[in-house]
C-alpha cells in the first residue's frame, strides 16, 4: 500500500517545484483552493509556471497572488475573467500572461485522460467555435466532434479535508471539486489538509483520492479557507 509523506510545513511541501513546471490548482472560485501551499509556492520563488485551474484568480488572494508576483507564464482554466480577475485581466491586456481558454468539463476530462492513460478522446463541446480551431475534427454517427489532448501536470496542489497517514483523501462538500482528477493527472500531488488522523479512523466508503495518487499531506491551521464557499 502507497503511504504518502506526512510534511512538517507547505513550505517544505512545495520546495522543488521548478522553475517552468505545469501546475494544477485545484478550486471552485476560493472553494477547495489549497491556499498555504499557494502561498508556500509564491515564498518558494519558482517562476516561468504553466497553471492549470478554473478560474484565474479572485482579488488578490491565492491563485491571485501568484499572479501578481509574475510567477505565470500561462493560464489554463475555464474562466479567466469575473468580476475579481483584475489581476489577470491587466497582465493579459499588456501581454504579459498566455491564456488556454477550455470548456469546464473538457478541462476536467483532459485531466482524468491523463490519469487514466488515455492518449486522447473526441469531445462535441467547442464544435464551431474558436476553441475548435486547428484541432482534428471527425464526425460520429452523424455529430462533429473534435480531438482533445490529456493535461498533464508535474505538480497537483490540492486541498482536501481529511487525510489518514497513509494519504488516502475525503473532501469536505463542494470543496472537492477538481482536486480528484488532478490528483491522478500529476506526476507530484500534494495535498494540504486540515486534519491527519490515524490510518483505519477513516471510513473507506468515503474515501474518494486513494494514497496511491498522493505524494505529500500537510496538516494546515483550520482557518484554512479549503472550505470556503463550500455548501
Amino acid at each position: 500500500m502507497s503511504r504518502s509523506q506526512i510534511m512538517q510545513s507547505a513550505d517544505d511541501s512545495v520546495a522543488d517545484i521548478e522553475d517552468g513546471s505545469t501546475v494544477l490548482v485545484s478550486g471552485f472560485g476560493l472553494a477547495g483552493m489549497p491556499v498555504d501551499l499557494v502561498d508556500a509556492l509564491i515564498r518558494q520563488g519558482a517562476t516561468d509556471l504553466t497553471i492549470v485551474a478554473n478560474n484565474a484568480g479572485n482579488g488578490e488572494f491565492g491563485l491571485a497572488a501568484l499572479l501578481k508576483a509574475k510567477r505565470v507564464r500561462k493560464v489554463m482554466c475555464s474562466f479567466p475573467r469575473q468580476a475579481d480577475s483584475y489581476i489577470f485581466d491587466d497582465l493579459y491586456r499588456s501581454g504579459q500572461i498566455e491564456l488556454e481558454v477550455i470548456p469546464q468539463g473538457n478541462l476536467a476530462e483532459r485531466m482524468r485522460a491523463a490519469g487514466a492513460g488515455i492518449g486522447a478522446f473526441f469531445s462535441p463541446t467547442a464544435v464551431g467555435t474558436p476553441l475548435a480551431q486547428g484541432k482534428e475534427h471527425r464526425s460520429i454517427e452523424g455529430r462533429e466532434y473534435v480531438l482533445e489532448h490529456p493535461i498533464k501536470g508535474d505538480y497537483a496542489l490540492i486541498a482536501a479535508h481529511r487525510s489518514d497517514e497513509l494519504g488516502n483523501l475525503v473532501y469536505r462538500k463542494t470543496a472537492r471539486n477538481f482536486g480528484p482528477v488532478m490528483a491522478t493527472a500529476a506526476t507530484t500531488t500534494i495535498a494540504q489538509v486540515n486534519e491527519v488522523v490515524k490510518t483505519g479512523l477513516l471510513d473507506p466508503e468515503v474515501i474518494v483520492t486513494p494514497s496511491i495518487y498522493v505524494d505529500r499531506v500537510v496538516r494546515v491551521d483550520s482557518r484554512s479557507y479549503t472550505v470556503q464557499g463550500a455548501r
